[in-house]
């Protein structure tokens, strides 16, 4: 009977210190979950402590053009200009003829430099210059014209067959027969050239 006690009495607690380890282990499970969740309000608490990110405000500036008037100057894209030789092939001793047709196709009438020093005529032979309107016109090359929209301005060039190539004076060389190009030096302006002959 004794050693039946000694026995059960062993029994007992074992069993009681496997009850009471199951407990600890259960009881340190729920500690280290508390403790994370104890951490969330600290952590929420920082990322609501952020400052606000300011709005993007956007400003956009609308330039209003001038509105041109009559008597302003031309703009380059308003004006064409056309340029035909009289002939295609001149005789001898028959002066070249060359027209120039300035026409406005803006809104407005303007101002335009119809001169020498804005439309300059020049007369070539392969790479050789041998006339330019500049060269022999007198009083600065400038003629300022009024243009109306849509009505063309006329000018007519007059070569005299002898060279010039930078100045139109003394004694001048006569130009030989052959072909030449006549076309038209303008800042901005695109002129179609024409080919002629002399005889």
């Amino acid at each position: 009977m004794i050693v039946l006690g000694a026995v059960l009495g062993t029994v007992g607690l074992g069993a009681w210190a496997c009850t009471a380890g199951e407990g600890g282990q259960k009881q340190s499970v729920k500690n280290a979950v508390a403790a994370v969740g104890s951490g969330s309000p600290s952590a929420g608490a920082a990322i609501s402590s952020l400052p606000a990110a300011a709005p993007t405000v956007t400003v956009t500036a609308k330039v209003t053009p001038e509105t041109s008037k009559d008597g302003d100057a031309c703009e380059k894209n308003d004006v064409v200009v056309n340029m035909t030789s009289a002939r295609e092939t001149y005789a001898k001793n028959e002066m070249p003829q060359f027209q120039l047709t300035v026409v406005n196709t803006g809104d407005h009438a303007c101002t335009f430099d119809v001169g020498s020093k804005s439309l300059d005529v020049r007369v070539t032979s392969g790479g050789d210059r041998i006339w330019s309107v500049s060269a022999c016109e007198q009083g600065g090359g400038s003629s300022i014209q009024m243009l109306r929209r849509g009505i063309p301005y006329v000018r007519t060039v007059t070569w005299d067959r002898k060279r010039a190539d930078g100045r139109c004076r003394g004694k001048r060389e006569a130009a030989r027969p052959g072909t030449y190009v006549a076309s038209v030096k303008a800042d901005r302006i695109k002129v179609t050239r024409q080919v002629f002959r002399l005889r």
